[in-house]
């Protein structure tokens, strides 16, 4: 079923335990997802970030998610990552995506709070959820030369909450995007002190290469939703790399979506959301549609 990620990430910063956010680029790796999560009956969120719109458009993605989802008992929600514009967020809406991300943390803090508020009331009319970041995460490319100038300050997490009425807050508190140049490290005493001060559920971004004891010690830290997209990239490549026997450019999509499916529902059981399906009595997508076209928003 589709829904937004109100009561996904709700319920999972109750109980402690933490939602995947899968990114998807493709055909195979949005079947990967669907599979990984019908396999281990856990709710999961489809990402399809900005940066990926030229591997596949947010239409054709949020039509494939409408036709799976439509056959599942298991919740879904479909989520624009990393969305940079008004423009690019107003398109998602349009075209059926659940869950929004506005990404406006490298503007200075005032100017964050105006975009990511103006966002909150176009998502909410649609009765679509709202993620956005304070502080920032950064590349893992760059990761030895960042510090803690970049992360995000506990007090002003809480007035950026209270000041933009958003869903979900996205954290930098050590991980980054991309593969690691170094050793990732995370304040969990800062983590700590940022989930006793927000009301809201707490997201990490750059959940790839972060190591299992990390991303197991950050959900029972006050973590809900994990973002993962490198290692579900990497592990497909790697997988339809090998020698294979005769295999066509078909079979070869195939073996890379195995190695995804693997590969999430190894994070699936490190974030404890197995068999999570069931935690909540969700509200279905349709019934978000019908609303909306009352409003005219659809």
């Amino acid at each position: 079923m589709l829904v937004n990620t109100s009561q996904m990430l709700a319920t999972a910063r109750k109980y402690q335990y933490g939602i995947a956010q899968a990114n998807a680029w493709d055909l195979q790796s949005l079947r990967a997802i669907i599979r990984a999560s019908q396999n281990c009956s856990c709710p999961v969120i489809v990402g399809l970030a900005e940066i990926h719109f030229k591997y596949i458009s947010p239409e054709e993605i949020a039509q494939l998610v409408a036709v799976y989802a439509s056959k599942m008992q298991t919740p879904l929600a479909l989520h624009l990552d990393h969305g940079m514009s008004y423009e690019t967020i107003v398109k998602a809406i349009r075209t059926g995506f659940t869950s929004v991300m506005i990404d406006a943390s490298g503007l200075p803090y005032d100017e964050n709070v105006k975009v990511t508020s103006e966002i909150v009331k176009l998502g909410h009319a649609c009765n679509v959820t709202v993620e956005a970041e304070l502080g920032h995460v950064g590349v893992g490319a760059e990761y030895n030369s960042r510090n803690a100038d970049f992360f995000t300050n506990p007090k002003q997490a809480k007035e950026f909450v209270d000041q933009t009425g958003i869903d979900s807050l996205a954290v930098a508190v050590g991980t980054a995007h991309g593969e690691y140049n170094g050793v990732p490290r995370l304040d969990f005493d800062r983590l700590i002190e940022i989930a006793k001060m927000v009301d809201v559920p707490l997201v990490l971004h750059g959940g790839s290469g972060t190591g299992d004891d990390l991303l197991h010690k950050a959900i029972k830290s006050g973590i809900s939703k994990v973002n993962i997209c490198t290692d579900l990239m990497n592990k497909a490549a790697s997988a339809v790399q090998k020698p294979q026997d005769k295999l066509n450019y078909a079979d070869l999509g195939i073996v890379g979506e195995e190695a995804i499916i693997h590969c999430l529902e190894h994070y699936f059981e490190i974030l404890e959301c197995v068999g999570r399906a069931e935690d909540v009595q969700y509200v279905r997508r349709f019934e978000m549609v019908e609303t909306d076209n009352k409003k005219g928003f659809a």
